[in-house]
């Protein structure tokens, strides 16, 4: 645990100029406020940097104006910066009280009470996480939406569509980019170098690798983590891969679905369980060697699936990603090594304290404090229940559900096809989000009214595809 003494040392020894407080907004990404490092002190961290919340998004019930206070645990040295800066994130709080509160709408409070939650069941101490991230690095990246033009185009030098103009001949076929190596890996210093920084913020990396869409769709894994240290860690991935990118004259993209016909792009969350150091989801006599508590938490997050995607999908183009023929999952159910289902069991995780089960629908899309604070719900609601997902006929489906025969495959439950479906769903199931308080009411009325907004505006303009279909008949 740093302390205030920490981070004024660290000002000193590196030469700091300016601190920075990165703060997060309802949709999940980062605002900032700067002060001169000689105007940090002890006061700073006590008093907090004063705030208008409601420019972030959340409809607050108080007065909008708070206060952020820094975590020193999460100061790092910005490399994106000329002037040497120090970056630290922290928690919203109200001023109502000599001590003020937690904001019961910011990110990072919801996760840290949905963490005390956990811990007040009995179940578990810790929540350890894992999110894959899969993103896609263009060249070029442009759109238009006006009376004039609606259009989008995007381009990547290796991609198949520039076999015949690109000069050295370095180009992927289609959906053949996974594992590529050099020298059709053009980006691999790129992404290294993204590694590289996200060791420095304190992100151990298991690796990054091409993944499957040939116009220059990769994959940076992380190492398990504590579930709150990984929400910050999501934040200061993307915000890495972002800027790394531009760095090399390249655009960064975490959009699930920004290439028809290429492999959407997800970020499917591995969970596991401890308590008192030891796995709560490990027995060696249960199916794919997890504990009845692991698939009553698997039930929980069958259960409540639909809303789920809410909050874990929470774009239109989310739903694009979420079609059969492209590794994404549409099913819902679990199975062992099955990409199909939106639960997948890794076979690979064989020891006791690595067994663990992924959530596969997620996308970088959401709010990532929101997104793991809601499956961690939903998995305690499902123990406290003791919903079996095989006894509710939701696997284990250990066969390829799409070579089902299509009257099998009819009889399948899937995931909402649209956002507004999956809003329909949290505004019927949420009560698994707000017991204890854990996801204010405010905040889910105030996000669905939000999203639905959002559908609502991006439904009123015409597709360039319609003009495809349309524009002659």
């Amino acid at each position: 645990m740093k302390t205030v003494q920490d981070i004024l040392a660290m000002i000193k020894e590196n030469d700091i100029k300016m601190v920075d407080f990165k703060m997060v907004d309802i949709n999940g990404q980062y605002r900032h406020v700067t002060i001169p490092a000689q105007n940090f002190s002890e006061d700073t961290m006590k008093s907090g940097i004063g705030f208008d919340a409601s420019n972030y998004g959340y409809a607050v019930v108080e007065k909008s104006d708070m206060v952020f206070i820094p975590d020193p645990d999460t100061a790092l040295i910005d490399p994106f910066c000329e002037i040497p800066t120090l970056s630290m994130t922290g928690n919203a709080m109200i001023i109502d009280t000599p001590e003020n509160r937690p904001l019961p709408q910011y990110p990072r409070n919801v996760i840290r009470a949905a963490v005390q939650a956990m811990k007040d069941s009995g179940l578990a101490d810790e929540m350890i996480i894992l999110p894959e991230f899969e993103f896609y690095l263009f060249d070029q990246a442009g759109w238009e939406v006006s009376g004039r033009e609606i259009s989008a185009t995007v381009d990547a030098q290796q991609s198949y569509w520039n076999s015949a103009t690109e000069g050295l001949g370095v180009v992927v076929p289609k959906q053949k980019n996974y594992h590529i190596a050099k020298p059709f890996d053009i980006s691999y210093e790129c992404r290294s170098e993204m590694c590289m920084h996200m060791a420095e913020a304190g992100i151990e990396i298991n690796y990054h690798h091409p993944e499957v869409a040939a116009s220059g769709q990769f994959e940076i894994e992380p190492q398990l983590g504590e579930v709150v240290h990984m929400a910050d860690a999501t934040m200061m991935i993307k915000y890495i891969i972002h800027n790394t990118a531009l760095k090399y004259g390249k655009t960064a993209t975490f959009m699930p679905k920004p290439i028809y016909g290429e492999a959407g792009s997800g970020m499917h969350v591995h969970m596991l369980l401890k308590k008192d150091g030891k796995p709560v989801f490990s027995d060696d006599n249960g199916y794919a060697h997890l504990s009845k508590e692991a698939h009553y938490f698997m039930g929980g997050l069958l259960k409540h699936i639909s809303s789920l995607c809410a909050i874990t999908n929470p774009s239109t183009n989310s739903f694009k990603r979420l079609v059969p023929g492209f590794e994404a999952p549409v099913t819902v159910g679990y199975a062992t090594s099955n990409r199909s289902a939106v639960i997948r069991i890794p076979a690979y995780a064989k020891s006791p304290d690595k067994r663990r089960f992924e959530l596969r629908n997620p996308d970088a899309t959401c709010n990532p404090y929101y997104c793991y604070a809601a499956i961690l719900m939903a998995g305690l609601d499902g123990v406290k229940n003791k919903i079996d997902p095989h006894e509710n006929g939701w696997g284990p489906y250990d066969f390829n559900l799409f070579h089902l025969p299509e009257e099998e495959k009819a009889k399948l439950q899937g995931l909402p096809t649209r956002l507004e479906d999956a809003l329909d769903a949290l505004e019927k199931d949420h009560d698994y989000l707000t017991a204890g308080g854990v996801f204010p009411e405010e905040l889910i009325k105030n996000f669905i009214k939000t999203k639905r907004e959002e559908c609502s505006s991006l439904s009123k303009i015409p597709n360039p595809a319609e003009f495809e279909k349309y524009f002659n008949l």
